[in-house]
């Protein structure tokens, strides 16, 4: 085993010890919590890593990035059922490239978007690109502040039933980062809470994504389905192993 590849199953291991921790502490089992792999900025050689590890649910923040990676990741593994999941901001304009490699878009947060990435999804299957529906979670906005991305959470009922009327797009969930201004347990419960209305209105939006590497057990605590977990994992960006 390579000094790299132990370091990453040294950290993988501490990172599900983790998990499986909160999710005791809450009366939860360690199944209903998936872990992201989030690898922006580090190489494709991580990723491949990853995927020998047994993960095989990757995250990027960064659509141009992202897509190069994939396409490495596919000559690297060529065999690894990856699940690709966009976290990070995206633009309309880069609709059309993020739905040939991503399995899900958990940061979609305006009708315009919803409405790009329908259009995107729905060419990329005629042209042989994807096959079925492009998983979407909403991005919620907890303080409401614009800067940071995010739909205020009096804007995600609208922003919900747009996406589960789409023709090519399947709404999972809700997904948020916590502001550093806020009080993690203030901010997931509002968040958790938002995540109930969602399901009461379209009951098989079930996944909820919230928590990474500094706050994951407080967002387990609150209901997370999903963490998305870089810097535990891979260790401090930019600083990827060649």
């Amino acid at each position: 085993m390579t000094a790299r590849r132990e370091r990453i199953a040294t950290a993988l291991a501490a990172v599900r010890e983790r998990i499986a921790a909160a999710c005791v502490r809450a009366g939860r089992a360690p199944e209903e919590v998936r872990l992201v792999a989030v690898t922006k900025t580090f190489p494709a050689t991580d990723a491949a890593l990853l995927t020998d590890l047994g993960m095989l649910d990757l995250g990027e923040n960064r659509e141009q990035e992202a897509a190069a990676k994939a396409a490495e990741l596919r000559e690297l593994r060529p065999d690894a059922p990856v699940r690709w999941h966009m976290v990070g901001r995206l633009q309309r304009n880069k609709a059309r490239s993020v739905a040939r490699w991503a399995a899900e878009i958990q940061s979609v947060d305006s009708v315009r978007l919803a409405r790009a990435l329908d259009r995107a999804a729905a060419g990329a299957e005629v042209a042989g690109e994807r096959a079925g529906p492009l998983d979407v979670l909403v991005q919620a906005s907890i303080d409401g502040d614009p800067a940071r991305g995010g739909c205020p959470l009096d804007g995600l009922a609208e922003l919900a039933d747009e996406v589960a009327g789409s023709g090519d797009l399947r709404l999972r969930g809700l997904m948020a980062v916590a502001p550093l201004t806020m009080d993690p347990v203030a901010a997931f419960g509002s968040l958790a809470r938002a995540a109930d209305r969602l399901r009461r209105d379209h009951p098989a939006a079930t996944e909820l994504s919230a928590g990474m590497t500094n706050d994951l057990e407080i967002a387990i605590t609150h209901g997370s389905t999903c963490v998305r977990v870089g810097t535990a994992l891979l260790g401090t960006r930019g600083l990827a192993s060649p």
